[in-house]
């Protein structure tokens, strides 16, 4: 069991954070200077008694460090993959009568530490389960991770370093340009905790769950692995859920779970069965792949068998050309499925691909189509070397040891025409009449190669109102409606130009901090730009590399020519701020979603598309309705407000 000590400094850090956060990012007051020094001196007296220190305690000064690479470490004994089986009554059969822990096998990524004379000395990732790379200094700011520890002798153990769901989407949802989001939480951990800057991992709220205790000079676990658990929580580690199973009552508890994993926050792919008997499961000794005192059960998927009859190639705007599966179509988790992307040519590759080929597609977590296996593996795919939409050269890239087609050609018609599709969106310039359509004509026809162009289309009257779908009256309504568009805000402007990672909030936050002075900004280091709270390494770089190039600069001016820029206005007082809100169905009281997004960021909060844990309120005016997100929000006590009922906070 946590001591009552471990729970209560666990409280006093959460506490302090939220008042800080409140005091220092949201403007806002919780709490008086007097509490907050009261609570803090009590952590640091409490923390001093137990010798237990939190990562994410206010009384620590976490200094980041960047490192060349990561060393590489040889594991003091090899770390095997557990035999795995979808059956229950397999797993059953390995559990019999010996009592068992059952919990979570978490899907992120599987890291070792090792403590001595009460603090962190070392992190290794398990790599390919004999040699690890070393990442100390990315441990040291994981989120929830003990620094220091009571215990003072070498103590060694395992656990999953992951990113919750409401992180991934948080940060998923910072950037804005679909093709430079994350896949899944797991690659999201993979690269977090792999990191060569450690500031960025911190960034990612990276969490350590404890599953295994290796070894704790002297000290007695009375043979059992549940007591290790405690053990190691009672030293300030979290550790994976549990239950004690036997065969006898295996069924209670997998239901228990298979209910539970509906609202996790975690992302896990099935359970780990471990004799709680060490000493037994131990003299059971390893097979040439796997341990004898543990088997993993994976959850079933839903899986259809198909024909693959197309992969199409689909360009962005950053020159990615992404594979999708085309396939006859199957029924899966109650939708009709025919299509699934691929994600790149590794995968490809990889799965052997080819015309014909009969595969098997599921759905990642109930929602996302994939393909889980080629049957017939025929490989005869061919990787195209042209662009399908400019026709010039293709060219598979390798980074990070995936594989990617990207088109070369940097005025392919397909990126400018998705960059245009962005420059001309409601939340950028906002200019209608230009939708991708169009822009396609125009750029065929040579009307527009850069963004300021669009602003001198009056002089191609003549061509435009004898076009198919145009007349005076078009042309007219369009050209008003580029007039418009010609008061705007740095912001906007900003977010218009496509820059990789940086969105419209991302753009305000950067463009108040730099007093809307586009001088600035372009003046301005990585080093600075990251040090805007809320913004990083990651944008700063895209936003530097942007603003280094000399025709982006002469693009930037040719726009800014046409425009008139004005001052962001900000709401007085963020009654929002910190809260986030999910809109969902039609709405009465507001013309569309982004008019009602618009409404709650000016008051300091924050939009997102999916109900979480972190959600604070769902807005849907068929409150009674059973819609998956009034079912998720219900599960979760969230608070379901109708139009009427928001407008009443406001």
């Amino acid at each position: 069991m946590e001591t009552s000590a471990v729970k209560q400094i666990k409280e006093l850090v959460q506490k302090l954070n939220e008042a800080a956060k409140a005091y220092y990012q949201e403007d806002r007051e919780i709490m008086s200077n007097r509490e907050y020094d009261s609570l803090y001196d009590q952590l640091e007296k409490m923390e001093k008694e137990t010798g237990i220190v939190l990562a994410d305690s206010p009384t620590v000064n976490v200094g980041y460090e960047a490192v060349d690479a990561l060393p590489k470490e040889t594991h003091e004994s090899p770390m095997l993959s557990l035999d795995k089986t979808k059956d229950r009554e397999v797993l059953r059969t390995f559990v019999g009568e010996h009592p068992s822990l059952l919990s979570w096998k978490m899907d992120g990524l599987t890291v070792v530490l090792t403590y001595e004379n009460g603090e962190l000395q070392k992190a290794v990732t398990r790599g390919n389960g004999v040699v690890g790379e070393v990442i100390t200094n990315n441990a040291r700011v994981f989120k929830n991770i003990p620094l220091k520890i009571a215990y003072q002798g070498r103590l060694v153990l395992r656990g999953e370093a992951i990113i919750t769901y409401s992180d991934f989407e948080k940060i998923n949802d910072s950037i804005e340009d679909v093709d430079a989001r994350y896949k899944n939480p797991r690659n999201l951990c993979s690269g977090s905790v792999r990191q060569l800057n450690n500031q960025i991992t911190a960034e990612r709220n990276v969490r350590f769950y404890a599953f295994t205790l290796v070894s704790a000079q002297n000290v007695d676990m009375h043979n059992s692995r549940a007591y290790q658990m405690e053990w190691l929580r009672s030293q300030g580690f979290e550790v994976v859920e549990y239950r004690i199973v036997t065969a006898e009552n295996l069924d209670e508890a997998m239901d228990y779970f298979a209910h539970a994993i509906e609202h996790n926050d975690f992302p896990s792919d099935g359970l780990v069965a471990l004799y709680d008997d060490i000493a037994y499961g131990e003299s059971l000794g390893n097979t040439a792949k796997f341990p004898r005192n543990a088997f993993a059960f994976k959850w079933a998927d839903e899986i259809r068998e198909t024909v693959l009859r197309e992969i199409e190639w689909s360009p962005s705007r950053t020159g990615l050309i992404n594979p999708i599966a085309v396939f006859d179509q199957v029924e899966l988790e109650g939708t009709t499925v025919s299509r699934a992307s691929v994600h790149n040519v590794s995968i490809v590759k990889e799965l052997q691909l080819g015309i014909g080929d009969t595969i098997q597609v599921y759905k990642a977590n109930m929602i996302i189509p994939q393909i889980a296996e080629n049957l017939t593996r025929s490989g005869n795919l061919i990787i195209p070397d042209t662009c399908p939409v400019c026709g010039q050269e293709a060219r598979v890239i390798k980074e990070n040891d995936v594989e990617t087609l990207c088109c070369m050609n940097p005025d392919c018609a397909a990126k400018k025409i998705k960059a245009f599709t962005l420059f001309v969106s409601r939340d950028a310039m906002n200019i209608d009449g230009l939708s991708e359509a169009t822009l396609e004509k125009f750029i065929a026809r040579g009307f527009i190669h850069n963004f300021g162009d669009i602003f001198e289309i009056e002089k191609y009257r003549n061509e435009i109102v004898d076009m198919d779908g145009f007349g005076e009256k078009s042309f007219e309504n369009l050209l008003s409606s580029i007039e418009k568009a010609k008061e705007t805000t740095l912001a906007k402007v900003i977010y218009s130009l496509g820059i990789a990672n940086i969105g419209l909030s991302n753009a305000k936050v950067i463009c108040r901090h730099f007093e809307d002075d586009l001088d600035k900004i372009r003046e301005a280091d990585e080093e600075e730009i990251s040090a805007i709270d809320g913004i990083g390494p990651v944008i700063a770089s895209s936003l530097v590399k942007y603003f280094k190039d000399p025709q982006n600069n002469q693009k930037v001016d040719h726009l800014l020519g046409y425009l008139h820029i004005h001052k962001e206005e900000i709401s007085g007082e963020q009654i929002f701020a910190g809260m986030n809100f999910v809109i969902t169905g039609s709405l009465q009281h507001f013309a569309n979603r982004g008019e009602a997004k618009k409404l709650i960021e000016s008051l300091g909060g924050k939009v997102t598309g999916t109900v979480t844990g972190k959600t604070n309120y769902l807005i849907n005016n068929d409150v009674t309705s059973n819609s998956s997100k009034n079912k998720k929000a219900r599960e979760l006590g969230i608070p379901i407000l109708s139009e009427e009922d928001f407008l009443k906070l406001t």
